[in-house]
């Protein structure tokens, strides 16, 4: 029998990507780390990672180790949950979202969720989805709404096929200009048009994939600011900093003196969704993921 905690060590491992730096989560030493590890390979009759002057890796082994470690522990959570309710009759749910996102479709399916079950006990955290979606996996987040653009999920070590990823909206990005900008008139704008152009960008994630399009456009943008807010991004360009590009639902509130245009296809897109584990019994977080695609049709229907 495989024993539950050389698991947790296999994570952490994982996670961290060295003994050291592992023992320092788990507040082992790293020689109980390594002994931790060697039991593991014993019991498997395999290595689960792979030493190097670099640090460590999971061997195939090894990720589908940390795939089942996450299940574990997602499951013990499950069961935590269950029995807490038995003694106060009521159902904690955590829940995590990006900013944009979060502040457009979480309120209205909360509204619903509280009103459908009100034995709900929500506890609500801010993150970005690499820190997030390894948090549903590990079941310390019982959902998470999140995002990629045209990279896979950030999953995290492992396996990802206990997530299971509910599309809720497509979210195009669109160029956001001074309103006296010489292409603010424009009906779409090519990225390659915007070559000499100084940027502003909302998120760090935003300016690597602005790269990338615009290396495909031929150019090297010139980023004169990158921030982590995107109102605060779209008030810089209204004082003349430079342009950004932003995401369709952070295009609100209005901000006076700015010109959004559409970008010619291929369009940058950032795709929306909802990571949680299977939903089995757990009839809150059916009704949270329904209220939230419903939400979301609204916002693409604009009704």
């Amino acid at each position: 029998m495989i024993d539950v905690q050389r698991l947790r060590v296999l994570r952490a491992v994982a996670e961290h990507g060295s003994f050291n730096r592992a023992a320092t989560a788990l507040r082992l030493t790293p020689s109980a780390v390594s002994q931790h590890m060697a039991a593991l390979e014993r019991s498997l009759g395999t290595r689960v990672v792979a030493r190097s002057t670099r640090g460590v890796t999971l061997t195939r082994a090894g990720q589908i180790m940390v795939g089942a470690a996450e299940s574990v522990a997602a499951e013990l959570e499950h069961a935590q949950q269950q029995v807490a309710r038995l003694g106060t009759g009521r159902t904690r749910l955590t829940v995590a979202t990006f900013t944009s996102g979060g502040r457009l479709l979480l309120p209205p399916a909360l509204t619903r969720l509280t009103a459908t079950h009100p034995d709900t006990v929500l506890h609500i955290r801010e993150g970005e989805p690499e820190d997030t979606l390894p948090l549903v996996r590990q079941g310390a987040v019982d959902l998470a709404l999140a995002y990629h653009f045209d990279a896979p999920l950030p999953l995290g070590p492992g396996a990802g096929s206990s997530l299971q990823w509910t599309p809720l909206l497509e979210d195009p990005l669109h160029v956001v200009l001074p309103q006296g900008h010489r292409l603010a008139g424009r009906d779409a704008l090519d990225l390659a048009e915007l070559a000499a152009e100084p940027w502003v960008l909302g998120c760090l994630k935003t300016e690597a994939y602005l790269r990338r399009y615009a290396e495909r456009a031929g150019f090297d943008p010139h980023v004169r600011g990158t921030t982590t807010d995107y109102f605060f991004a779209r008030s810089l360009v209204a004082a003349g900093t430079g342009i950004s590009l932003i995401p369709s639902i952070a295009l609100a509130p209005h901000i006076p003196g700015l010109c959004t245009v559409p970008v010619t296809p291929p369009a940058p897109i950032r795709y929306i969704g909802v990571a949680a584990l299977s939903r089995g019994d757990r009839p809150h977080l059916t009704t949270l993921i329904d209220a939230l695609r419903e939400q979301a049709i609204r916002q693409h229907t604009g009704s």
